[in-house]
Order: C-alpha cells, then sequence, then structure tokens
C-alpha cells in the first residue's frame, strides 16, 4: 500500500484531522470577529484569514509542552494550537477582565498566556524578535531543552530588531526558529515597494544561517519545514530562517480598506489557494475525512465559537479601581 505524504512526515490520521480542526477553528473565530465588530460589539480586529496554514504547519512541528512562541499579532491558528481557547481569544476581543492575555489592558491579539509559553508581544512591530533571541540564549546557557519560535510579517522584516535579532542569533548559534509569514503586504505597501529582489530567506546567507522558502499554503510542507528547523536547534545546529508565502484574505485590520490599494481579482485568486480547502480536499482524497465527519466537525467547531461569543459578551468588565494593576507596583 502506498504511504500517503503525511504518513511520510510521520502523522497519524488523528493528529491531521486535529490540524484540520484547529485550522477550521481559526478561521471561524476570525470570521465571527469580523462580525461582531461589524455590529458595533468589539472594537478591532486584525486577521489572519489565508495564512492558517502555515501557522498550523509550524505550531504541530514544535513541541507545545515545553517550546516558547512569541507570535505577531495574525497568529491566531498558533496560539490557538499552544493552548490558547477560544473563550480566551474572545475575552480579549471584548476586553474583558478575565482575558489571559492582560486583563482587558492591551488591545487585541497581543497573545500572552504563561502557561502556554505563549510571550507577549507589542504595538511596535518585530520587538518580538529580540526577545524570542533572548529565550534561545537562555536556554543554550541553563542547557534547557527547549526551543523558541517567533513569526512576524514581511513588512516588519525590514526593521532594525528583525537584523539585529538574526545577527545575534547567527553569531551564537541559538536555538530559535524565526518564521516570516509574508503575505506580500506591508498594510498598503505591495512586497514590490519593500524589499529589492523580493526574498527575505535570501537574508539568512548574510547572517549564517539557513534560509528557506515554503509555500504557507500547503500545511504539510510547512510541518516538514519547521520540523526540520527544530530538530536542527535541537540538536545545537543554531537557528533558521523560514518563509512562508501566504495570502491575506482581508485588509490589513478592521480599519483599513484594502480597495484602495489592492485588485478585487488579486484576492479572489489568492482564495483559489486557500490553505483550509487545500487541507480538506487532501483529507478526503486520502480518505480521512468524508462529508458526514465533514458536517459533524462543522456543527463542533459553530458551537466552541458560538459558546465563545455568549460566555465574552456576559463577562465582567474590568473595575475602573483596577486601571493601575500590574503598572505600578501595590
Amino acid at each position: 500500500m502506498m504511504e500517503h505524504r503525511h504518513e511520510k512526515l510521520g502523522l497519524s490520521d488523528e493528529t491531521l484531522l486535529e490540524m484540520y480542526e484547529k485550522m477550521l477553528l481559526t478561521r471561524r473565530l476570525d470570521e465571527r470577529l469580523w462580525l461582531l465588530n461589524r455590529s458595533g460589539k468589539i472594537p478591532f480586529v486584525i486577521s489572519g484569514q489565508g495564512q492558517e496554514g502555515a501557522q498550523i504547519g509550524a505550531a504541530f512541528a514544535l513541541d507545545r509542552t515545553k517550546d516558547y512562541c512569541l507570535p505577531y499579532y495574525r497568529d491566531l491558528g498558533v496560539v490557538l494550537a499552544f493552548g490558547m481557547t477560544a473563550r480566551d481569544v474572545m475575552l480579549a476581543s471584548f476586553g474583558k477582565a478575565e482575558d489571559p492575555n492582560s486583563g482587558g489592558k492591551q488591545m487585541p491579539n497581543h497573545f500572552s498566556q504563561r502557561k502556554n509559553r505563549i510571550v507577549t508581544g507589542s504595538s511596535p512591530v518585530t520587538t518580538q524578535v529580540l526577545h524570542a533571541v533572548g529565550f534561545a540564549l537562555a536556554a543554550k546557557m541553563e542547557k534547557k531543552d527547549f526551543v523558541s519560535f517567533v513569526t512576524l510579517g514581511e513588512g516588519s522584516s525590514n526593521q532594525g530588531d528583525f537584523h539585529e535579532g538574526l545577527n545575534f542569533a547567527g553569531v551564537h548559534q541559538l536555538p530559535v526558529i524565526i518564521m516570516v509569514e509574508n503575505n506580500k503586504y506591508a498594510i498598503s505597501v505591495p512586497l514590490s515597494k519593500q524589499l529589492a529582489g523580493g526574498s527575505v530567506a535570501k537574508r539568512a546567507e548574510g547572517y549564517g544561517i539557513p534560509g528557506v522558502t515554503v509555500d504557507g499554503n500547503d500545511v504539510l510542507e510547512v510541518y516538514r519545514v519547521v520540523k526540520e528547523a527544530a530538530d536542527r536547534a535541537r540538536r545545537g545546529e543554531g537557528p533558521t530562517l523560514i518563509e512562508a508565502m501566504t495570502n491575506r484574505f482581508t485588509a490589513h485590520s478592521s480599519d483599513d480598506d484594502d480597495r484602495a490599494y489592492r485588485d478585487r481579482k488579486e484576492v479572489e485568486d489568492a482564495k483559489k489557494k486557500d490553505p483550509l480547502l487545500l487541507l480538506e480536499t487532501y483529507l478526503k482524497d486520502v480518505g480521512i475525512l468524508d462529508e458526514k465527519k465533514t458536517e459533524e466537525i462543522s456543527k463542533k467547531i459553530t458551537d466552541i465559537v458560538n459558546d465563545a461569543t455568549d460566555y465574552a459578551e456576559k463577562a465582567p468588565y474590568p473595575k475602573p479601581e483596577d486601571a493601575l494593576k500590574y503598572v505600578y507596583k501595590e
């Protein structure tokens, strides 16, 4: 009997199905957040629709019981795979007191959860690369067996922090994986106006580390590449820069109108390479998924999203007197 692609990678049918469920949850949660924003219930959405293949493929290639994750703001899929729940995400979006990221203090998508080793980001982009390199330095100094994994967009790979981080990681051969999710737009600026030559992965050479470009719509290929990078890091062979080529199906955020700078045909063409549909097709082709199972999963995910929405909407807001909590020493 012929071995299927996922089997060659050491992935069981069950794990692949779990990846599909996480991708579907990521997409449905994202879509719900837009509806809530447009109906005036939540203030802000920054979306990862179209990038879930890269996010879920990468997260599942890591050891989510010990590795550290420093995600950028679009990485809903990564944090859900690392253990955040739909309720956690909704509480943050509504800015409620129970929000595990910051108790309703931070903007949504400043993901942070200590128990799942998700390290908070900040509004200035790419500061998380320096933090990730610091975590990797700690792993090396303390001889601890974990890898630090950080993500960013290709636009912010032009920031100084990115270059300083990669240079330091390369010099000290640190166990860090830097994954750039290249969705071809830095807010409204297309790739052609961001970097000459158009390749982020090529920059790795200047820092003496491997640079890999991967199809971010192919969840299995991303899994393979990130797994190789993690194995290298654990063997003490240093960092890897990965450029996952993805597509952004939405505007930059709920405050942006991408019709001003993007041709609609380009967006429609991008949707033909939807990572979620590609994985669904693969699962059906190899006989893991049929119509009945697809419907069951769909209903299960809808129930989770509905529960999270209802729970967060009813949850209390932070108390005014808690505004200074965790800001000044009490």
